[in-house]
């Protein structure tokens, strides 16, 4: 993610932070949403079939890694990445808790030195969780929101649970070309936007 953000900044893509409760508090600043909040789209979508799938990684600094390792059922995994790696985890769905557990961090430790022992000389471990979003299946498509004789396209982009690391360049090239017919469709004289 920081590597996307440094791109967008680069080609000059302004990133502004704040919180909504409503899509429509974007409207007139922003003609298109891409709604990528993730469980906070239990709220703001009014997606009650969204649930967190809780995920506790450690992450290390052992840069002699630097291939992504994978079990067969996707649950241990070492992913390098810029300034550590990344060592899971769990998949724990319906929990929220946010709090790491000293177990599980030794149990996925365990796990990933078994499928790379060099990791055993890894140091500056931390615990790191958090909850992914899921649901009966990823949401990735165009709702035209109405109120008012006003109308917003909003790209829904959100409930990959923990396949996020393996899908996400294709759904994320697949929410571009939703938002370009989105833009298309605004510009033509003959929109139904």
């Amino acid at each position: 993610l920081p590597w996307l953000e440094k791109r967008l900044k680069g080609s000059g893509v302004p990133i502004l932070t704040r919180r909504i409760g409503d899509f429509w508090e974007l409207h007139p600043s922003f003609d298109i949403v891409i709604n990528c909040s993730g469980l906070g789209s239990r709220q703001l979508a009014g997606d009650s079939k969204l649930f967190p799938v809780r995920g506790q990684v450690l992450r290390v600094q052992a840069p002699w890694v630097k291939h992504f390792i994978r079990d067969g059922n996707g649950l241990t995994y070492i992913y390098p990445g810029i300034a550590n790696v990344i060592l899971g985890g769990t998949r724990q769905k319906g929990d929220w808790n946010l709090s790491p557990d000293a177990e599980m961090s030794r149990d996925i430790f365990s796990r990933c030195c078994a499928l790379e022992p060099s990791l055993r000389g890894a140091c500056h471990i931390r615990e790191k969780v958090g909850l992914r979003p899921e649901g009966p299946g990823l949401r990735l498509q165009t709702e035209l929101l109405a109120q008012d004789g006003r109308r917003l396209p909003v790209v829904h982009h959100y409930g990959h649970g923990s396949g996020g690391i393996s899908v996400h360049w294709g759904t994320a090239l697949e929410a571009a070309r939703l938002v370009g017919e989105c833009v298309r469709a605004l510009r033509s004289p003959k929109s139904k936007l």
